[in-house]
Protein backbone atom coordinates (compact mmCIF):
# COMPACT_ATOMS: atom_id res chain seq x y z
CA UNK A 1 0.00 0.00 0.00
CA UNK A 2 1.13 3.50 -0.75
CA UNK A 3 0.82 5.78 1.82
CA UNK A 4 1.61 8.78 0.27
CA UNK A 5 0.78 9.76 -3.79
CA UNK A 6 1.16 12.86 -6.05
CA UNK A 7 -1.30 14.12 -7.11
CA UNK A 8 -1.42 17.79 -8.85
CA UNK A 9 2.69 18.43 -8.35
CA UNK A 10 2.31 17.83 -4.50
CA UNK A 11 2.37 14.55 -2.16
CA UNK A 12 -0.89 13.83 -0.83
CA UNK A 13 -2.63 11.11 1.10
CA UNK A 14 -6.37 9.95 1.83
CA UNK A 15 -8.67 9.19 4.70
CA UNK A 16 -9.22 5.84 3.11
CA UNK A 17 -5.33 5.23 3.26
CA UNK A 18 -4.61 6.63 7.27
CA UNK A 19 -7.63 4.46 8.82
CA UNK A 20 -6.49 1.19 7.15
CA UNK A 21 -2.72 2.20 8.71
CA UNK A 22 -3.87 3.57 11.95
CA UNK A 23 -6.63 0.47 12.04
CA UNK A 24 -9.34 2.62 12.18
CA UNK A 25 -13.06 2.63 10.78
CA UNK A 26 -12.89 5.26 7.94
CA UNK A 27 -16.05 6.94 9.29
CA UNK A 28 -14.29 7.88 12.29
CA UNK A 29 -11.48 8.89 10.12
CA UNK A 30 -13.62 10.92 8.06
CA UNK A 31 -15.47 12.30 11.60
CA UNK A 32 -12.22 13.40 13.07
CA UNK A 33 -11.41 15.33 9.98
CA UNK A 34 -14.84 17.07 9.79
CA UNK A 35 -14.58 18.06 13.41
CA UNK A 36 -10.61 19.27 13.68
CA UNK A 37 -10.30 22.48 15.67
CA UNK A 38 -8.73 24.20 12.82
CA UNK A 39 -9.53 26.96 11.07
CA UNK A 40 -12.14 27.07 7.68
CA UNK A 41 -9.40 28.10 5.27
CA UNK A 42 -6.69 25.58 6.59
CA UNK A 43 -9.28 22.83 6.30
CA UNK A 44 -10.43 24.32 3.12
CA UNK A 45 -6.77 24.18 1.63
CA UNK A 46 -5.51 20.77 3.19
CA UNK A 47 -8.44 18.53 3.21
CA UNK A 48 -10.44 17.86 -0.16
CA UNK A 49 -13.75 15.81 -0.24
CA UNK A 50 -13.75 13.35 -3.27
CA UNK A 51 -16.06 10.75 -4.43
CA UNK A 52 -14.63 7.16 -5.72
CA UNK A 53 -16.23 3.88 -6.06
CA UNK A 54 -15.74 0.33 -4.29
CA UNK A 55 -15.01 -2.83 -5.41
CA UNK A 56 -19.00 -3.37 -5.72
CA UNK A 57 -19.50 0.07 -7.68
CA UNK A 58 -21.13 1.69 -4.70
CA UNK A 59 -20.24 5.45 -4.66
CA UNK A 60 -18.88 6.72 -1.49
CA UNK A 61 -16.54 9.66 0.24
CA UNK A 62 -13.30 9.94 1.75
CA UNK A 63 -10.73 13.01 1.96
CA UNK A 64 -7.83 13.58 0.05
CA UNK A 65 -4.83 15.21 2.73
CA UNK A 66 -1.91 17.37 2.43
CA UNK A 67 1.29 17.01 4.79
CA UNK A 68 0.19 19.62 6.55
CA UNK A 69 -3.39 18.52 7.31
CA UNK A 70 -1.91 14.92 7.84
CA UNK A 71 0.09 16.52 10.64
CA UNK A 72 -2.62 18.12 11.87
CA UNK A 73 -4.92 15.29 11.37
CA UNK A 74 -2.21 13.04 13.51
CA UNK A 75 -1.76 15.36 16.42
CA UNK A 76 -4.74 13.88 17.61
CA UNK A 77 -3.76 9.79 17.29
CA UNK A 78 -1.26 8.68 19.90
CA UNK A 79 0.21 5.53 21.43
CA UNK A 80 3.41 3.95 20.26
CA UNK A 81 1.86 2.20 17.04
CA UNK A 82 0.11 5.85 15.96
CA UNK A 83 4.41 6.69 16.55
CA UNK A 84 5.19 4.58 14.57
CA UNK A 85 2.98 4.94 11.85
CA UNK A 86 3.66 9.20 12.25
CA UNK A 87 6.98 8.14 11.42
CA UNK A 88 6.09 6.06 8.76
CA UNK A 89 4.10 8.73 6.89
CA UNK A 90 6.21 11.23 7.87
CA UNK A 91 9.47 9.63 6.18
CA UNK A 92 7.26 9.19 2.58
CA UNK A 93 6.06 12.35 2.55
CA UNK A 94 9.40 13.39 2.70
CA UNK A 95 10.74 10.93 0.01
CA UNK A 96 8.01 12.29 -2.65
CA UNK A 97 8.90 15.80 -1.81
CA UNK A 98 12.57 14.73 -3.00
CA UNK A 99 11.35 12.59 -6.15
CA UNK A 100 9.15 15.82 -6.89
CA UNK A 101 12.25 18.10 -6.70
CA UNK A 102 14.69 15.55 -8.64
CA UNK A 103 15.14 16.37 -12.31
CA UNK A 104 13.45 13.86 -14.25
CA UNK A 105 15.59 11.13 -15.77
CA UNK A 106 15.23 10.54 -19.64
CA UNK A 107 15.66 7.24 -20.99
CA UNK A 108 17.66 6.81 -24.47
CA UNK A 109 14.76 7.13 -27.00
CA UNK A 110 13.22 10.20 -25.02
CA UNK A 111 16.53 11.91 -25.07
CA UNK A 112 17.23 11.37 -28.50
CA UNK A 113 13.93 12.22 -29.51
CA UNK A 114 14.39 15.67 -27.45
CA UNK A 115 17.70 16.14 -29.41
CA UNK A 116 15.87 16.41 -32.48
CA UNK A 117 13.21 18.26 -31.85
CA UNK A 118 15.80 20.29 -30.11
CA UNK A 119 17.91 20.57 -33.65
CA UNK A 120 14.93 21.16 -35.76
CA UNK A 121 14.16 24.13 -33.94
CA UNK A 122 16.96 25.39 -34.50
CA UNK A 123 16.75 25.12 -38.23
CA UNK A 124 13.75 26.50 -38.39
CA UNK A 125 15.24 29.43 -36.66
CA UNK A 126 18.40 28.95 -39.09
CA UNK A 127 16.34 31.24 -42.03
CA UNK A 128 15.20 34.25 -39.01
CA UNK A 129 19.17 34.35 -38.07
CA UNK A 130 20.50 35.05 -41.71
CA UNK A 131 18.29 37.37 -42.44
CA UNK A 132 19.13 39.03 -39.38
CA UNK A 133 22.99 38.45 -40.32
CA UNK A 134 22.13 39.89 -43.84
CA UNK A 135 20.10 42.90 -42.28
CA UNK A 136 23.22 43.56 -40.29
CA UNK A 137 25.98 43.29 -43.02
CA UNK A 138 23.46 45.86 -45.10
CA UNK A 139 23.56 48.20 -42.17
CA UNK A 140 27.48 48.36 -42.27
CA UNK A 141 27.52 48.66 -45.68
CA UNK A 142 24.82 51.53 -46.15
CA UNK A 143 24.44 53.21 -42.82
CA UNK A 144 27.60 53.14 -40.70
CA UNK A 145 29.77 55.59 -41.07
CA UNK A 146 33.53 56.30 -40.01
CA UNK A 147 34.14 56.05 -36.12
CA UNK A 148 36.77 58.36 -34.21
CA UNK A 149 39.76 56.28 -34.77
CA UNK A 150 39.38 56.00 -38.37
CA UNK A 151 38.12 60.00 -38.74
CA UNK A 152 41.43 60.55 -37.44
CA UNK A 153 43.05 58.14 -40.08
CA UNK A 154 41.50 60.09 -42.73
CA UNK A 155 42.45 63.53 -41.44
CA UNK A 156 46.32 62.32 -40.60
CA UNK A 157 45.62 61.23 -44.46
CA UNK A 158 44.47 64.51 -45.54
CA UNK A 159 47.23 66.74 -43.54
CA UNK A 160 50.11 64.24 -45.13
CA UNK A 161 49.30 64.78 -48.21
CA UNK A 162 48.69 68.51 -48.28
CA UNK A 163 52.30 69.03 -46.74
CA UNK A 164 53.82 66.95 -49.63
CA UNK A 165 52.50 69.64 -52.09
CA UNK A 166 52.46 72.91 -50.24
CA UNK A 167 55.39 74.31 -48.34
CA UNK A 168 53.43 77.90 -46.77
CA UNK A 169 50.74 78.22 -44.60
CA UNK A 170 48.55 80.16 -47.21
CA UNK A 171 48.98 77.74 -49.70
CA UNK A 172 48.39 74.73 -47.51
CA UNK A 173 45.31 75.87 -46.32
CA UNK A 174 43.97 76.89 -49.53
CA UNK A 175 44.94 73.09 -50.57
CA UNK A 176 42.96 71.88 -47.55
CA UNK A 177 39.88 73.37 -48.02
CA UNK A 178 40.17 72.17 -52.19
CA UNK A 179 40.66 68.71 -51.00
CA UNK A 180 38.14 68.56 -48.52
CA UNK A 181 35.58 70.29 -50.96
CA UNK A 182 36.30 67.51 -53.56
CA UNK A 183 35.63 64.54 -51.25
CA UNK A 184 32.44 65.84 -50.07
CA UNK A 185 31.27 66.02 -53.66
CA UNK A 186 32.79 62.91 -54.72
CA UNK A 187 30.73 60.93 -52.25
CA UNK A 188 28.23 63.18 -51.58
CA UNK A 189 28.58 63.72 -47.76
CA UNK A 190 28.32 66.55 -45.89
CA UNK A 191 31.70 66.36 -44.41
CA UNK A 192 34.67 63.50 -44.51
CA UNK A 193 33.52 62.44 -41.20
CA UNK A 194 29.87 61.25 -42.97
CA UNK A 195 31.82 59.19 -45.24
CA UNK A 196 30.38 55.32 -44.84
CA UNK A 197 33.27 52.83 -43.39
CA UNK A 198 32.91 50.62 -46.42
CA UNK A 199 34.41 53.45 -48.08
CA UNK A 200 37.41 53.95 -46.25
CA UNK A 201 39.65 52.39 -48.24
CA UNK A 202 38.75 53.73 -51.91
CA UNK A 203 38.91 57.51 -49.69
CA UNK A 204 42.35 56.72 -48.61
CA UNK A 205 43.48 56.03 -51.90
CA UNK A 206 42.43 58.91 -53.49
CA UNK A 207 43.67 60.94 -51.39
CA UNK A 208 46.88 59.30 -51.71
CA UNK A 209 46.46 60.18 -55.70
CA UNK A 210 45.24 63.64 -55.34
CA UNK A 211 46.69 65.97 -57.12
CA UNK A 212 45.26 69.68 -56.62
CA UNK A 213 43.19 71.36 -59.77
CA UNK A 214 44.48 75.04 -59.55
CA UNK A 215 48.47 75.82 -59.15
CA UNK A 216 49.34 78.86 -57.53
CA UNK A 217 51.29 81.44 -60.06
Amino acid sequence: MNLVTIENGRPVTDSLTVAETFGKEHKHVMRDIRYLDCSEEFHQSNFGLVEYKDDGGRTYQKYIITEQGFAFLAMGYTGKEAARFKEMYISEFGRMREQLNRPPVLDSNTAIALALQQTSQMMLKVPQIESKLEELDNKVETQITLDHGEQRRIQKAISTKVYEIAEDSERRSELFRELHREIKDRWGVPSYKDVLRKDMLALIKYIDAWQPKRVSA
